[in-house]
């Protein structure tokens, strides 16, 4: 049995552990940013390049960490690799969706959709693994119901955006919960499993001379689309450091950084219209979240050592 550290190399390992996730969080808050800069893209291409380049990218990570024992093990498991088609699918609409709402002035419901992720991902878990949930859980989903009919009664339509996001996003969490792996090896497959569709689609597009990658004036876009890849792992890998580092109730405090930074970016940079219906949606999804984080048994449940649970369950791990 191996010595318990001490409280010196404890307390400096949950630092760089909050350092990392702090990174993570923040380059994926910033993130629309960076999307911004590709609106003249189409979403369904830009995506197709961060698939490539970020392939490219797990590809050294994992010959640098030796990792590939792992890949062959998903890609040698027919039950594991169909649910990575799966997987796969479900989070290339969820960027393609990010991307598009991002570029066509819809941030700010971009966010919405990644603050009620984790308790639709509570909700699949009760319809699809017949978990159970508790009434303060229970309360919590009403909130966030109470807020998306807030939307919908005061904007007459219902926030698809918001709402697609969510899903998709729980779909994977949900997915890739009956076929764990380390996050950047599960990526990695994911992004495999789609390289024929997305080479086929890039050289369709580059071959009639509509892509954007060898037909674009100057180079600021084929640059932009090749730093999609970096941008898609790196802060997976540090988001794989901080979790093995930090206990559960921090990390999944911490994720919402990301929709508050993208909630930020939309109102104040973006300038996004912020109505009445707006303000009391997220009034009530806020609410909802709180309700959902300070859950006693939640809290107790993540208070074990984070080397148990390196990836946790609700907490954002592939985030756009």
């Amino acid at each position: 049995m191996s010595p318990s550290p001490s409280p010196s190399a404890a307390a400096a390992s949950a630092k760089s552990g909050f350092l990392a996730a702090v990174a993570a969080y923040g380059v994926w808050g910033v993130s629309p940013l960076f999307f911004k800069l590709l609106a003249a893209v189409p979403p369904v291409e830009v995506v197709a390049h961060r698939v490539l380049w970020a392939l490219v990218v797990l590809a050294v990570v994992l010959t640098v960490r030796r990792g590939w024992h792992d890949v062959l093990g998903i890609l040698s498991d027919r039950r594991k690799l169909l649910v990575f088609v799966g997987s796969a699918t479900a989070i290339t609409i969820n960027w393609v969706t990010f991307v598009h709402a991002v570029t066509s002035g819809h941030a700010l419901e971009a966010s919405l959709g990644y603050y009620i992720f984790p308790l639709v991902t509570v909700l699949l878990g009760a319809v699809f693994l017949k978990e159970t949930f508790n009434r303060r859980q229970a309360a919590a989903l009403g909130l966030v119901v109470a807020g998306v009919a807030a939307l919908v009664v005061g904007l007459g339509t219902l926030p698809w955006v918001a709402l697609t996001l969510a899903v998709s996003f729980g779909i994977y969490g949900l997915l890739r919960k009956t076929a764990p792996a380390e996050s950047l090896v599960g990526l990695f497959v994911e992004t495999l499993v789609l390289m024929p569709l997305v080479l086929l689609y890039l050289g369709t597009l580059e071959a009639t001379g509509a892509g954007s990658f060898l037909h674009s004036e100057g180079w600021a876009i084929p640059l932009l689309l090749v730093a999609a890849g970096p941008l898609t792992a790196v802060p997976l890998f540090l988001f794989a450091f901080a979790a093995r580092r930090l206990r559960l109730a921090t990390l999944g405090l911490m994720q919402y950084m990301n929709p508050t930074m993208q909630f930020l970016l939309a109102t104040l940079v973006f300038h996004e219209t912020f109505t009445v219906p707006h303000a009391v949606a997220f009034v009530l999804i806020w609410s909802g979240i709180a309700v959902y984080s300070l859950d006693p048994a939640k809290l107790r449940r993540a208070r074990r050592r984070p080397d148990q649970d390196p990836t946790p369950e609700g907490v954002d791990r592939t985030a756009p």
